[in-house]
């Protein structure tokens, strides 16, 4: 693989994670239901996304939101002691960082966040001094940075400008009313990654070729997330499949952020398209190894294993 590139900044929310593994099915109103497990680790899309990265060997930055509370000190922490550069991050006492609950069941997961500090975000909290010390910049979640979402575009317009690449994880959208405004954003926008249940919602077709295919042609380049299915891509007006690997999964939390890393740790090192989607596939599936998001992230090592097996 070619050397390492430049620095990535990472953009986002920060938050805790309480995750449950194992629970027989999810809860219903009036009854209680036992896990197997429980865990606190490092949350949000843009942490894992940020840790994953850095463990690949990426040099990572990373800018947002947080309280000064015990939640917000143990995020800092983490990113810290991941190798990540925190230097712009200062607690505030005025805001509260997000905790996220994480349910998970064999088959799927469910998430309950408060969102506090990620609210608090906005693009002129990055300024152009920020960005031009890194080379990439990626943002997750979307429809949860509700201060950061209105200026996205200029964010990235802005970043361009000053010579980044970009990319953008839209994440879900808890009040699901999936604003297409976020198809505006992606004319600035170099990787848009997605998983199936967002393309779908986002541009409200039934079907993940017609929902690619609807998106606005141009530099961005969209790679759908299809978890045990692998992920796909519309390549010179053909669709492509990425079949997944197979790993005997004890935890799907940040499974698709940890996607993210990969494919991003390929790209920005101009490996082809096939190998950034394995490369990807390989981060997300090693990731399901552990409980949480970040405490079985792949290592190089790893993938490079991983990917001299059939998939």
């Amino acid at each position: 693989m070619a050397s390492r590139p430049g620095r990535i900044l990472v953009a986002g929310e920060i938050n805790v994670d309480l995750v449950f593994k194992g629970l027989g099915h999810a809860p219903t109103p009036g009854q209680e239901v036992l896990a197997d497990d429980m865990l606190m680790t490092p949350g949000s899309s843009s942490m894992i996304c940020a840790m994953g990265l850095a463990r690949l060997g990426n040099a990572v930055v990373f800018h947002g939101k947080l309280g000064d509370d015990a939640w917000g000190h143990y995020c800092l922490g983490s990113l810290r002691g991941a190798g990540i550069d925190v230097a712009t991050l200062k607690p505030d006492a005025s805001m509260r960082t997000g905790v996220t609950v994480s349910l998970s069941t064999t088959h799927d997961r469910s998430l309950v966040t408060f969102a506090g500090a990620i609210a608090g975000l906005r693009a002129d909290d990055i300024d152009d001094a920020l960005l031009r010390q890194a080379d990439h910049l990626h943002v997750s979640s979307f429809y949860l940075q509700e201060a950061l979402r209105p200026d996205c575009g200029a964010l990235f317009e802005r970043a361009r400008s000053l010579g980044l690449s970009t990319s953008l994880d839209p994440g879900f959208d808890p009040r699901q009313l999936w604003n297409p405004d976020l198809l505006d954003v992606l004319s600035a926008v170099d990787v848009f990654l997605p998983n199936e249940d967002e393309l779908l919602a986002i541009t409200r077709r039934d079907s993940v070729a017609d929902a690619l295919r609807a998106l606005p042609s141009g530099r961005t380049r969209t790679v759908v997330k299809r978890g045990r299915l692998g992920c796909l891509t519309l390549d010179a007006g053909e669709l492509f499949n990425m079949p997944a690997f197979h790993i005997d999964a004890v935890d799907t939390t940040g499974a698709g952020d940890s996607f993210d890393a990969g494919f991003l740790h390929a790209w920005l090192r101009d490996l082809p398209l096939r190998e950034c989607m394995r490369w990807g596939s390989a981060c997300g599936s090693l990731s399901t190894r552990g409980m949480g998001g970040t405490t079985r992230q792949a290592t190089v090592d790893e993938v490079d294993a991983l990917l001299g097996m059939p998939t």
